[in-house]
């Protein structure tokens, strides 16, 4: 079944992404004597220096003194002093040369600006920081600015990969806490554009690893958004600029290239919106990118519990395997929102040889290179018996699109995940259903001697045409190895755990009540699943 057209005018629109939307200037550059290979070149600029870093460096805080330090606001690109980049004029762009990186370890980033003289980049550590939501680590020095060439795709893949020289280089200082980082490109004329990274302390032990997904965040990506060359795994434009369908989808999708709309991933706000929430609680935490799960740098195994906060779609084999090898070891995993490992994608090298910094996910059966791990499809599509469904590890799995936000309706109430939260069998939280909902599925394959539990059963409406009602279920399903797997089942819960709107950039209005509940269950979750506690805490 494919993908029906919402998730493409989603994507288009910007919709969920928490980041500037998409203005009506004219297309500054144009097309002509630009290269029509896989990668736009360009001429290379000076690289500057990595920033100095002192012999003898403290250790990292630990996670409450860390953000005890003075925090800002200015860390999103679109705020009342910025505007934010536009894609059709190419204010201001950037993307990191990796997802993630360690201490000693060097981040390359790669700027481009239209029109602007200077720049400065700022690297900002996402956290709670009194509420305000991150703090300022470090600034650049007025950098010179280039424009630089914008590629065309692929004419086989649809690709759109960038080539552009180094800007700028960090070193990640030993004194900087693991954590989930915003690179801010300012301008002198006033625009902003952005990309995330994260830093890696993987060998520090913590009860608790966030996994940040950058796979899904690369599939939603429709960089260049310029109504011309813009592709993304849902779609592209039409020649007169429109938005297109399915056939003008990317196959092959590349992390070297800015993220559209000013920089901010689609669906950023679900993973902020829970970091922020976990560093005020003070918990023993450190992150990683998909990708790292993917080429083994963290072992999911090595931790209590591995969250996976935001929409995590888009998994290679080697992240299933880890993240199954995990819960065999008894391990728990948490994902906060629904739809994940949906889609097989394969990573593999750039044009330069880079390994994974491509992402393939044909959506079909004409993937011209499945290997030993099956086409690049659906994970329920990969065997024709299904037996590779996302239910066979996690318990439930997508169900449906949902057409309006629709109450959450409690089951199991007496289960210790809603301990102190003082729900009732029955009682709905208002708009806790939203944008995508899973569901248990007896014809899936079930988890081997695996005891599952639901704990809200919810009808909601699917928003394709004439779709009879549907239900979501949230469950938490114990795995005979001994590990936990918790599925939301809904976009909505990691919204509730913050307050400021504004700076998740969400459009939902959940009620304070629903809050207080979801919060305190999230607490009861984590506490469970790092200390096993039988009386876990809450807010």
């Amino acid at each position: 079944m494919s993908r029906p057209p919402r998730r493409l005018v989603l994507s288009l629109l910007g919709i969920g992404a928490a980041g500037g939307g998409v203005g009506t200037g004219a297309v500054a550059y144009t097309l002509r004597d630009r290269p029509r290979g896989t990668v736009a070149t360009d001429t290379a600029a000076p690289v500057l220096p990595a920033e100095p870093i002192a012999d003898q460096e403290p250790p990292p805080l630990d996670i409450a003194d860390e953000n005890a330090l003075p925090g800002t606001r200015d860390w999103l690109p679109d705020n009342t002093v910025h505007r934010a980049s536009d894609d059709r004029t190419g204010d201001i762009m950037g993307y990191a040369a990796t997802t993630s990186a360690g201490h000693g370890e060097i981040v390359d980033f790669h700027v481009s600006a239209a029109r602007a003289r200077t720049y400065r980049i700022a690297i900002y550590r996402i956290g709670h920081y009194g509420g305000k939501g991150a703090r300022l680590m470090t600034t650049t020095r007025p950098l010179p600015a280039r424009r630089r060439a914008v590629p065309l795709p692929h004419p086989g893949t649809g690709t759109v990969a960038c080539d552009w020289p180094v800007s700028w280089s960090l070193r990640i200082p030993d004194s900087w806490r693991s954590g989930l980082y915003q690179a801010v490109f300012t301008s002198d004329e006033g625009h902003r554009g952005s990309t995330p990274f994260v830093v890696r302390e993987p060998q520090r032990p913590s009860a608790l690893l966030c996994v940040i997904p950058f796979t899904t965040y690369q599939a939603y990506n429709m960089w260049p958004k310029d109504r011309r060359n813009g592709k993304n795994l849902y779609g592209g434009y039409l020649p007169n600029g429109r938005a297109g369908g399915f056939e003008q989808r990317a196959r092959t999708v590349s992390f070297d290239r800015p993220y559209a709309s000013a920089g901010v991933p689609t669906w950023f706000n679900m993973d902020t919106a829970f970091v922020r929430w976990a560093e005020q609680r003070g918990y023993d935490i450190t992150y990683a990118s998909s990708v790292d799960l993917h080429d083994g740098t963290v072992d999911p195994a090595q931790y209590r519990a591995v969250f996976f906060p935001g929409h995590d779609e888009y998994w290679s084999k080697p992240m299933y395997d880890s993240a199954t090898r995990a819960v065999g070891a008894g391990r728990n995993l948490a994902f906060l929102g629904a739809n994940n490992v949906y889609f097989h994608i394969r990573l593999e090298r750039s044009a330069k040889g880079r390994p994974n910094r491509l992402m393939a996910c044909y959506k079909t059966r004409e993937d011209p290179a499945p290997g030993a791990a099956g086409p690049t499809v659906r994970w329920r599509e990969i065997r024709t018996d299904g037996s590779l469904a996302e239910q066979r590890l996690l318990g439930i799995q997508f169900n449906g699109i949902v057409k309006t936000p629709a109450p959450l309706v409690v089951q199991s109430a007496g289960h210790w995940l809603w301990h102190g939260t003082g729900v009732k069998n029955g009682e709905r939280l208002a708009d806790l259903i939203g944008v995508e909902a899973d569901a248990y599925n007896g014809n899936a394959p079930q988890p081997p001697g695996a005891r599952r539990t639901l704990l809200a059963a919810s009808r909601y409406t699917d928003s394709r045409p004439n779709s009879a009602p549907r239900v979501q279920n949230t469950a938490l399903t114990e795995h005979a190895g001994g590990g936990m797997v918790f599925m939301a089942g809904t976009f909505h819960w990691p919204l509730t755990l913050v307050d400021d709107d504004r700076h998740t950039n969400s459009k939902v209005r959940l009620t304070p009540p629903t809050r207080a509940k979801i919060r305190r269950a999230t607490g009861n979750l984590v506490s469970r699943m790092t200390s096993g506690s039988p009386y876990p805490g809450g807010v």
